[in-house]
């Protein structure tokens, strides 16, 4: 994977991944967030994966999206998000392609987790820029945790030594950084919507 699909997967899954977290702790906006956020990337893969079956993309969508509700408590926090959501968009996908005896003629690659989580389309970047902004106005205990362990891929001894924090510290820092990160996306989403409601009127 070159860098720049890298990068633009790991700020998809701090996206997702502060989203679940608020919802887990009760936030209902945030996890009406967190499955539209998911649904557009689950949705988006779907149409490429079943591209000769176009009427069943939707319907696979919502089996998915209803399995990672059902599985919700089997997510471990410390494992990437998008692999676990990933795993399971394929088993879905897998199911239903064994339910049209078409698995064994489709080209499945084993991992396609970047091409489900990295697409290129106008709302999936605009995503990644606002993370980006978003990451600037945390303060420094929080953004830093977070840019070297879940961007940066490094561990949180590695951090500790860059940053001077302590290990606790770092990992605080993570944890109220992602409810932060939540807090202003949904912020986000929010002023976006008001327009159309205002339209609407």
């Amino acid at each position: 994977m070159d860098r720049n699909k890298h990068h633009g997967l790991e700020l998809v899954e701090l996206r997702l991944k502060a989203l679940f977290l608020a919802a887990l702790d009760g936030d209902a906006k945030a996890y009406q967030a967190f499955l539209h956020a998911l649904g557009q990337h689950v949705r988006a893969f779907l149409r490429r994966r079943l591209d000769r079956w176009p009427d069943d993309v939707e319907d696979v969508v919502q089996e998915v999206l209803i399995a990672v509700h059902n599985g919700r408590h089997t997510y471990a926090v410390d494992q990437p998000l998008t692999a676990w959501a990933y795993a399971i968009a394929r088993y879905k996908m897998i199911d239903h392609l064994r339910s049209r005896s078409a698995y064994e003629k489709t080209h499945l690659p084993l991992d396609d987790q970047a091409e489900m989580f990295a697409g290129s389309d106008e709302e999936t970047t605009h995503a990644r820029r606002d993370i980006m902004v978003l990451l600037e106005q945390l303060p420094d205990r929080q953004r830093l945790p977070i840019v070297h362990v879940k961007l940066h891929g490094l561990s949180v001894a590695e951090t500790v030594a860059l940053t001077g924090l302590s290990e606790s510290a770092v990992k605080v820092g993570i944890h109220r950084g992602l409810k932060a990160l939540a807090k202003k996306i949904q912020g986000i989403l929010d002023e976006n919507r008001r327009p159309h409601l205002a339209a609407g009127e």
